[in-house]
């Protein structure tokens, strides 16, 4: 039904009319009308952040903990420059997101006007889609079809900019009318190249799934069925950090994580596999190392439903677009309608190889009396929260890896992270979006003391909206992953990789209104960490750690799986020798 309101109602009307109940936002002059109908309604929560970067981030913990679009609020001008970080980092791990900003009046558009932008322009290469509105009458669908593009197909963040006087306007709107839009992604498999898998599948000697966070995109169900596919099959599964989740860490086909800081027994059986199946991954390159070295011996199949990603960094033997979910849905039926064979035989002698690797134990250290090693924080860390309701977000650097490498995921969309950008302040706004999502979860946020600063100021998001997250500081008094490789590559040489002016984090979190929590003892580590867990607020837990722990495994720039360096582990007596392991 048609119904006339001005261009700010129509955009409220619209969020309520996509299922929208929560909104991540910071006001301004060019978005003051919408504001005004935020006022006027209760059926939609919004959130207001301490800066826009961290309102996307919000969102992205949001729409990552829930699978529904994240939405965003900000001005013109530098309200949308702000957003750019998290749309790109939206960009590029594939999270839906809808992002609304406000522009200048449209007879004011080009004349630089105050807190006037391009923003579509800006945006344009960090967003699935954008539209500038210039007319009020097509506003209502310009909304509907940004859920639809951000939702469908590979998830992703869409922009829509809308003038002040679109917003002053008055036109008509139509509710969201469904397989409207142009844009319809395939998401059936070519059945020919499925049933070719199949055949692969069955008479494969070293076969092994590679999963990505498309498995997590396209929902739970992608995930149960993969979990039937490899419990069925038997065959080895290893993940992206991204896909962390999608096949329960307590499985007992569960290789780990797969990549720079992945585990040996991962890389390895990644490197020597005869058969490697890619479901939902984009082949960063901190998964493939060395492209010419990656995977040399192996049958590759490649399932996405975004047709870009197929052949662009690695060429593959049996390329199948579609949804996660409707080509696995396929691949077991056309597995089990064949027989539900595999080569069990070379199977159990691929997973007694994959044993051999497994003990090496990969993720051995040295633990300390006296100082905390980040490995140990994270071991009692997830020991003690296991049992929980639990949500877990980084920021990024070592504790990202370790985290990755320590903590546990037998869920999807438990684990939120930025994994393509690599963005520095991600983890804790996340967790606010997170916390906002399931308000009576246990909501983490693993990070380090500089990744954590550069979006500090939302203690007093966490604060005013009551939400009791988590800052669970690894504080090394460095950037650590760039000391590693300085120590590493750089001949020691440690250049601007440490901070002489660090906050008392206790005090900061008082000063807030938080509760702060400060250990370096290890006998004391349990005692405070249940304290934190017991804390009905937010928390900053400042966790001082060794200050000059590397993170193994490794794999050194330009080397290939089988050439990792592996700390700890090295001192067992391991060595590498045309990739077979000797102890």
């Amino acid at each position: 039904m048609t119904r006339e309101m001005t261009g700010a109602k129509m955009v409220v009307q619209a969020l309520k009319d996509q299922g929208v109940d929560v909104v991540f936002g910071y006001p301004g002059g060019a978005v003051l009308p919408i504001y005004d109908e935020i006022f006027l309604q209760n059926d939609i929560r919004h959130v207001l952040v301490r800066h826009e970067q961290g309102a996307v981030h919000a969102a992205e913990g949001y729409a990552r903990s829930t699978g529904k679009p994240g939405v965003v609020l900000v001005t013109s001008g530098p309200g949308a420059t702000n957003a750019v970080t998290g749309l790109t980092d939206a960009l590029l791990d594939s999270i839906p997101l809808v992002v609304l900003t406000g522009q200048v009046p449209t007879f004011m558009i080009g004349s630089d006007a105050f807190q006037e932008a391009d923003t579509v322009g800006i945006t344009r290469p960090c967003t699935k889609h954008n539209w500038l509105v210039k007319d009020t009458d097509a506003l209502a669908g310009t909304l509907h079809e940004a859920f639809h593009v951000a939702t469908s197909g590979r998830p992703g963040p869409v922009l829509v900019d809308i003038p002040k006087d679109v917003q002053f306007a008055n036109g008509a709107y139509n509710g969201p009318k469904p397989a409207a839009s142009h844009y319809q992604p395939q998401v059936k498999g070519d059945m020919e190249e499925i049933t070719e898998l199949v055949a692969a599948l069955e008479t494969a000697k070293r076969p092994v799934f590679y999963t990505g966070g498309g498995v997590i995109n396209s929902g739970n169900a992608a995930s149960q069925l993969l979990r039937e596919l490899i419990d069925g099959t038997g065959i080895p599964v290893t993940s992206t950090l991204m896909g962390l989740g999608a096949y329960p860490a307590s499985g007992k086909n569960w290789l780990g994580m797969l990549g720079m800081h992945g585990l040996y027994e991962a890389n390895m059986a990644m490197h020597g596999c005869d058969l490697m199946i890619n479901i939902g991954a984009r082949f960063d390159d901190r998964i493939t190392g060395r492209i010419d070295a990656f995977s040399p011996k192996s049958k590759k199949a490649h399932i996405d439903i975004d047709p870009s990603s197929i052949n662009k960094v690695i060429r593959v033997d049996i390329p199948i677009v579609g949804d996660v979910a409707h080509v696995l849905e396929d691949i077991l039926k056309v597995w089990k309608s064949r027989g539900r064979k595999v080569n069990r035989e070379a199977l159990a002698k691929w997973h007694k190889q994959i044993d051999e690797w497994r003990a090496v134990n990969c993720l051995n250290f040295k633990n300390s009396e006296k100082t905390i090693k980040p490995q140990y924080a994270l071991q009692r860390l997830e020991e003690l929260t296991k049992g929980h309701d639990r949500y877990i977000t980084t920021e990024v650097g070592q504790h990202q890896m370790w985290a990755a490498q320590y903590l546990n995921f037998d869920d999807p969309n438990r684990w939120m992270t930025s994994g393509g950008l690599g963005t520095m302040g991600y983890g804790f706004p996340a967790s606010i979006g997170a916390q906002m999502a399931h308000p009576d979860a246990l909501v983490i946020n693993v990070a380090g003391e500089a990744s954590w600063l550069m979006n500090m100021q939302e203690m007093g998001t966490a604060v005013q909206f009551r939400l009791p997250v988590k800052q669970f500081i690894l504080n090394n008094e460095r950037l650590g992953m760039v000391r590693q490789w300085q120590e590493l590559l750089h001949g020691e040489r440690y250049s601007h990789s440490w901070s002489e002016a660090l906050p008392d984090f206790v005090k900061l979190a008082e000063a807030f209104g938080a509760k702060g929590i400060c250990v370096s003892d290890p006998r004391d580590l349990d005692d405070a960490i249940m304290e934190m867990i017991e804390y009905d607020g937010p928390v900053i837990f400042d966790c001082l750690v060794e200050k000059h722990e590397n993170c193994f495994p490794m794999i050194p720039s330009g080397k290939a799986h089988n050439e990792m360096l592996l700390g700890e582990a090295d001192t067992q007596g391991v060595i590498q020798a045309g990739g077979a392991v000797l102890v």
